[in-house]
């Protein structure tokens, strides 16, 4: 029996690695040390979605260059009208960015690559419709002082899976998705691969 390849994610995120080892996926992680702002400055014209796509391809690329097996490289961008937001730097921003938010319906999207010997050899974009409430600002300053710097760790300046849901009044997109990391997609082809039981 051929033994599985290699799996490793091209990431040092706490979330997508969190995502990959509760679905009992084994991998290993390593940084990918790509510059994303010199990415979305060069791609300042192509939107949101392709940035997204094109930051999980290069992550994906650099570390498969020097490790064997199978590289996952992802990335997540957030789309207001066709804007790119990139991760506040202060609850003040986090503030204005919820604000902005505010009773509108914004896009995630989440992509995600798998490289092999210095190749792509697989992607996948996936994107998420939410839309937030028009919660009062008593609300939202509450839900600041909870939340407090954690907050800063997503572009949205919100985590699902905690308080965060209470933003919202809608959401179309799987949880994955909204979460960073795409996984149905990408354990379709992981089983097709023999990375993964089928």
């Amino acid at each position: 029996m051929t033994p599985a390849p290699r799996l490793t994610l091209a990431s040092k995120s706490a979330s997508r690695a969190a995502l990959l080892r509760g679905a009992g996926v084994a991998f290993e992680m390593v940084g990918s040390g790509v510059d994303e702002e010199a990415t979305k400055q060069e791609m300042l014209h192509a939107g949101p979605k392709a940035v997204a796509a094109a930051l999980a391809v290069q992550k994906a690329l650099a570390v498969a260059r020097t490790t064997p097996g199978l590289v996952i490289g992802a990335d997540q961008t957030l789309d207001l009208g066709g804007v790119l937001f990139d991760k506040a730097e202060s609850l003040t921003e986090a503030r204005d960015r919820l604000m902005l938010l505010r009773g509108t319906t914004h896009q995630l999207h989440s992509a995600v690559a798998l490289a092999q010997d210095g190749a792509v050899v697989w992607e996948e974009t996936v994107s998420a419709s939410l839309t937030m409430r028009d919660f009062s600002d008593a609300y939202l300053d509450g839900y600041l002082e909870s939340g407090g710097q954690s907050l800063l760790g997503s572009v949205g300046c919100y985590m699902l899976e905690t308080q965060g849901v209470q933003l919202f009044e809608q959401i179309d997109g799987d949880y994955f998705t909204i979460l960073g990391l795409p996984l149905f997609g990408l354990f379709g082809e992981l089983r097709r691969r023999g990375v993964m039981a089928t």
